[in-house]
């Protein structure tokens, strides 16, 4: 059975009498597990496709399924708590607080939940193992490279253990070796640990860790095979 499941999804964005068609007829299955990577120009809808799957914005037809839950129904107030327990994000630029630790940036996501102190450091101190920072709890994001601030970012997402994770161009503002670190990471999720990642990526070498690469080429979504 998918964990995701889209349905004759469509976007139209409105501006004044204008209507832009962002994605057309969209539908997607995603099992348990998948490692799926959106590949596509720029302005073909893969942010826009990231952030429905995501629950950020609302189709403008169809459905979009995760776990039996049509999100696109949802109220605002309902898809804020959704997120917070299902959706872990990575982005190009890693929205790390700069006034925090590696630490307490990774803690907090679970600020809003009724996990004890003790609870808390466990997972936070599990997550940043997983990334491979134990040494590093007590930096501030200035003392990390920019591959590291993408491994507390990382951290940060898996750190509430969400069903999937979204990933929006990960390696994007890396250093070839540091994307290859964090696509790693990414893959070990994945194999390792049974996560479930959706990854937007312009990066051929980050895609083909992939074990499905679609395309998204003016709204339409076509598949490329597998990756590596």
């Amino acid at each position: 059975m998918a964990l995701v499941k889209i349905n004759s999804v469509s976007k139209v964005y409105r501006r004044d009498s204008l209507q832009i068609p962002v994605l057309g007829n969209i539908n997607l299955e995603v099992p348990q597990g998948e490692f799926l990577a959106l590949m596509g120009p720029s302005g073909s809808g893969k942010t826009t496709l990231l952030n429905l799957i995501a629950g950020i914005d609302k189709p403008t037809s169809g459905d979009i399924f995760v776990e039996d839950t049509a999100i696109n129904k949802l109220s605002e107030t309902a898809l804020a708590g959704w997120r917070s327990r299902h959706v872990g994000f990575v982005f190009q630029f890693y929205n790390l607080i700069p006034v925090l630790t590696a630490f307490e940036n990774v803690e907090l996501p679970l600020l809003l939940t009724r996990l004890s102190h003790k609870e808390r450091r466990e997972h936070v101190e599990l997550a940043l193992a997983v990334v491979g920072l134990q040494d590093r709890v007590k930096h501030y994001p200035r003392q990390l490279s920019g591959g590291q601030e993408q491994r507390v970012a990382i951290a940060r997402a898996i750190v509430a253990d969400p069903t999937f994770l979204l990933c929006d161009e990960p390696t994007g503002d890396l250093d070839r070796k540091s994307a290859d670190e964090i696509m790693g990471i990414i893959d070990r999720l994945v194999t390792e640990h049974g996560k479930t990642v959706l990854m937007v990526s312009h990066d051929p070498r980050a895609a083909e860790r992939a074990r499905v690469v679609l395309h998204l080429d003016k709204g339409v979504l076509t598949e490329a095979g597998g990756g590596a």
